[in-house]
């Protein structure tokens, strides 16, 4: 028996906030509940709630690079990365979204010049869905077969979360 925090539902919305937020958490959580679901179920119902906190994440990235308030500058990358961004990534383009979330990879050069070009909520959502497809049920697969413990996908996770942290501490005081 699955308990609440087990469930699909909390999947999706775990994946939703992450998706909207800093997307650090998402292999984990698809491991996790690779265990605990179907791999289909958990690239499907998953993707789509990623795909939308994304689509939300895009909202308010556009909303940041169009506000000049000083609250927001520190949530969003210099002037100079968006417009080498947009200068190395002519066009963010549904392929290039698609494959993007399809790898590994870090896609914050393309959410930046989507949000910049203003590029369509809708084809984003569709986008980031149909990449996220192939490459979730891969993880949950992997989690559904090797069945790692909780306890090690968290700690993990904790431990990538505390290496973010101190690799910022150490270059904010090399600036100062």
């Amino acid at each position: 028996m699955v308990g609440l925090l087990d469930s699909l539902p909390m999947l999706c919305l775990a994946l939703f906030v992450d998706g909207a937020t800093f997307s650090f958490a998402t292999t984990v959580l698809l491991l996790h509940y690779g265990r605990l679901h179907e791999p289909w179920e958990v690239a499907l119902f998953g993707g789509a709630a990623s795909a939308a906190g994304s689509v939300l994440q895009l909202w308010l990235l556009r909303l940041g690079l169009r506000s000049d308030r000083p609250w927001m500058r520190r949530f969003l990358p210099a002037r100079e990365k968006v417009s080498a961004a947009v200068a190395q990534y002519r066009s963010a383009s549904f392929l290039a979204i698609l494959l993007a979330r399809a790898t590994p990879l870090p896609d914050a050069p393309i959410k930046i010049v989507a949000a910049a070009a203003g590029y369509p909520f809708t084809l984003y959502f569709v986008a980031i869905f149909l990449g996220a497809l192939p490459y979730y049920w891969v993880l949950a697969l992997v989690g559904h077969k090797f069945r790692i413990p909780a306890w090690v996908l968290f700690g993990a996770l904790g431990l990538i979360g505390l290496g973010v942290l101190v690799d910022r501490w150490i270059k904010s005081r090399k600036r100062a």
